[in-house]
């Protein structure tokens, strides 16, 4: 299944230029949260498609997408980013007004305590948190205890016009999750 960008690096475009425009600086280690949160949430949303190109890892201080650590290691490489669908930017506003206002030492203290990254990192230092585990684990219902929101509490409403002119908030159909049935 194709990815809905062509490249990561867009979406840390994106996510950088965006903190520029609120006047924030936006730390290597919040960005890695706020990209693999962008993924989960993502693929929440639109039945296991992944955003962009981009693998997550267990380190010891949080989840990290290898190749743009390592990128980004020095400081910012010039690339020209390429512009992304109204649905994605839409999409990544939304993460960015959810976790945005976070720290990044807020976001690693929570994402840690989810299951797809302690699992991985039960396995080992810079094991691959699945994509699978990230949709299932998102994908919940919102719970209090599990410090994570449901992703009917992360998308924010796109506001389009009614027939009449009238603004409408709209927001994507989801079907109703259900139970699988139990196998014979």
């Amino acid at each position: 299944m194709p990815t809905a960008v062509e490249s990561t690096f867009d979406v840390v475009a994106w996510f950088q230029d965006r903190a520029l425009d609120d006047n924030e600086y936006l730390q290597p280690q919040k960005l890695h949260r706020l990209l693999y949160l962008a993924q989960a949430y993502y693929a929440v949303a639109n039945y296991g498609r992944k955003l962009m190109p981009a693998t997550f890892v267990a380190d010891e201080q949080g989840p990290v997408e290898p190749d743009i650590f390592r990128a980004f290691a020095a400081a910012r490489p010039y690339i020209e980013p390429a512009p992304l669908p109204e649905r994605v930017e839409h999409f990544l506003d939304s993460i960015w007004r959810r976790f945005g206002a976070h720290s990044a030492e807020h976001l690693s203290r929570h994402l840690c305590g989810h299951a797809p990254y302690a699992g991985a990192l039960e396995r080992g230092p810079r094991a691959e948190i699945p994509l699978s585990e990230m949709r299932e684990f998102y994908g919940r219902a919102a719970d209090p205890a599990r410090a994570a929101p449901g992703v009917t509490n992360v998308m924010r409403a796109r506001v389009m016009r009614s027939h009449t002119g009238r603004p409408v908030a709209v927001k994507q159909w989801m079907p109703p999750s259900r139970p699988r049935p139990p196998e014979a």
